[in-house]
């Protein structure tokens, strides 16, 4: 068993030499002949050690030294493994993404992931905290490749990271939040983009709640004036800024967004 035990401690080893934090149970099949049940044993073995932690059933990653304390590595530097394990398509959003540009005033406690398909449950225990948000469409041009330590993850862009905030505003903390956040995230994004990624957006309203806070809570005109010379192009109607169940009787908007304001805003800046 001493010599099965030092074949998955060689292949750990050798992972981490060539920059991965991360393996699967099939790659070990696959390099390693040793039977499935000293393969559990080996795996057991270095879980109760610290040395391993599985994230998902199948799906592991390397705690080295440096990282042993805090018992898992950042979740940046496994995802792009991940998602692929999971055959999926993805990219860091939200609140995350909004750090990577340097608009967050704490570090995030969830990780935040939008990719395609069926549902994916969360990932949560005492170590990891991943939420996965399903979306049928995303134009690949918004999607940035942010350079970590193993290698590229794809984030969100600036104005998809603003869009997906509107939308998401109850997953990331309320509107309050959203207009915090987009306010330090309005420095980096850019009217032109903000077009194209708008157009690409499969909610119009989002696009007419994001333009209302913009120019109403931030006085941002340049970005605002660029989502209303799209939305001047098109068809939209009236809409809650806050969804809810049900509507009120009066859907009078009196601005150019249609929005109705069922929700005051404040940034916490």
């Amino acid at each position: 068993m001493a010599k099965q035990y030092k074949y998955l401690d060689s292949f750990i080893d050798a992972q981490r030499a060539n920059g991965k934090y991360s393996f699967t149970t099939e790659n070990l099949h696959d390099q390693l002949d040793v039977s499935e049940n000293a393969l559990k044993k080996s795996l057991q073995r270095l879980k109760r050690q610290g040395d391993i932690v599985m994230i998902r059933r199948g799906f592991y990653v390397i705690v080295p030294p440096e990282y042993r304390a805090k018992g898992i590595i950042p979740t940046s530097l496994y995802i792009n493994d991940l998602m692929k394990f999971l055959d999926r398509d993805y990219y860091v959003g939200l609140l995350n993404a909004a750090a990577y540009h340097g608009a967050a005033h704490q570090q995030p406690q969830n990780y935040s992931i939008i990719t395609e398909g069926i549902v994916l449950r969360p990932i949560k225990n005492d170590k990891v905290s991943i939420n996965f948000y399903i979306k049928k469409y995303w134009n690949k041009e918004d999607i940035l490749k942010k350079k970590v330590e193993t290698g590229y993850i794809n984030i969100s862009s600036p104005e998809l990271t603003a869009l997906d905030l509107v939308n998401y505003y109850n997953e990331v903390g309320g509107f309050n939040r959203v207009a915090t956040i987009v306010e330090e995230l309005k420095e980096v994004m850019q009217a032109d983009r903000l077009i194209e990624t708008a157009k690409q957006y499969d909610e119009i309203s989002v696009v007419q709640r994001l333009g209302y806070v913009l120019e109403y809570v931030l006085e941002e005109y340049s970005l605002s004036d660029a989502l209303y010379t799209y939305l001047e192009s098109i068809r939209y109607y009236p809409t809650l800024l806050r969804p809810q169940k049900k509507k009120p009787e009066n859907m009078i908007t009196g601005n150019k967004w249609k929005i109705v304001p069922n929700v005051e805003i404040e940034t916490d800046i």
